[in-house]
């Protein structure tokens, strides 16, 4: 039996491009595709980086943030994903949504203007309070880091 769904989020948006506006591929996605705002294409060589811009502007409503993540399929095919995923948009920045993508292939992708090139997820943010303290809990785990739980 399917949950019922908490009432959308409304996030103001103000859109400088002819794109549409981001919007959920299927009904149970978690992202919102985004798209290249670019007059011309970008040509990624293999490693390099660039900032793709996305012609949008968005008013996060306060305890919200929006996470920038890569597409499966662009990732996948064409070796291009976001270099700081997921990237963070804080509920007070009012500047244009970029997304910087890298490409990871070997050989020269092209960014086409309209492409759809990364995912727009808004998640719930919690503020932490750090207590400094002298000495922290004993746990299971303990001080056990990369690759400690085994590969299995």
């Amino acid at each position: 039996m399917r949950q019922p769904r908490a009432a959308p989020l409304p996030v103001r948006v103000v859109r400088s491009t002819s794109n549409p506006l981001p919007a959920y591929e299927t009904a149970d996605s978690a992202g919102m595709d985004l798209r290249a705002h670019l007059d011309s294409p970008v040509h990624l060589a293999p490693g390099e980086r660039a900032l793709i811009p996305t012609g949008l502007k968005l008013e996060i409503p306060p305890g919200f943030e929006a996470q920038i993540r890569a597409r499966s399929g662009l990732a996948l095919n064409c070796g291009v994903t976001v270099l700081n995923a997921p990237g963070t948009i804080d509920a007070d920045y009012r500047g244009d949504v970029g997304v910087i993508l890298i490409n990871l292939s070997n050989s020269s992708q092209c960014i086409q203007p309209g492409q759809r090139v990364a995912q727009l997820v808004l998640a719930p943010v919690c503020h932490a309070q750090l207590v400094e303290v002298s000495q922290l809990s004993d746990s299971h785990r303990g001080s056990g880091g990369f690759g400690s739980t085994g590969l299995e």
